[in-house]
């Protein structure tokens, strides 16, 4: 799985590789993305990101127009006190994360299941069996 993102004056593709799967941390990453665990076995992958306060309504897992997956993270959350006159200090926080991730071919797009536990997501990407495969491949006939 990768994540889709652009990048200018840089070949991304040999760090990323290096650091996703040679290493168990990402020295480049952004200290604001929840960390992302990917699991994979015989029958699936499973992502698992770090979503601490995070509840099911603040979360939106989809499948864009090209198939890719999407996971946005939405929390609003306002420090609700009572006012006993002109604010000192109030403070308002608002966690944002938006990721795309390009799925590989072999993921059985119908059956993605997600679900919050515990301050994580957990999202369930089902292998195609090899016969499915075979059927979703189209042959483009050449003239």
């Amino acid at each position: 799985m990768l994540p889709a993102r652009k990048f200018y004056g840089r070949n991304f593709m040999p760090d990323f590789f290096n650091d996703f799967f040679g290493n168990m941390t990402l020295d480049g990453s952004n200290a604001k993305s929840p960390a992302v665990n990917v699991v994979e076995d015989d029958k699936r992958y499973t992502l698992e990101v770090a979503a601490p306060g995070m509840s099911k309504d603040d979360v939106k897992v989809h499948l864009n127009r090209d198939g890719n997956l999407v996971i946005e993270f939405e929390k609003k959350c306002e420090c609700q006190e009572e006012k006993k006159g002109k604010y000192i200090r109030k403070e308002f926080s608002c966690s944002r994360f938006h990721q795309t991730l390009i799925l590989p071919d072999n993921v059985d797009r119908e059956e993605i299941k997600a679900n919050v536990e515990n301050g994580i997501l957990f999202v369930d990407l089902p292998k195609l069996q090899n016969a499915k495969i075979e059927e979703e491949k189209r042959v483009i006939e050449v003239k």
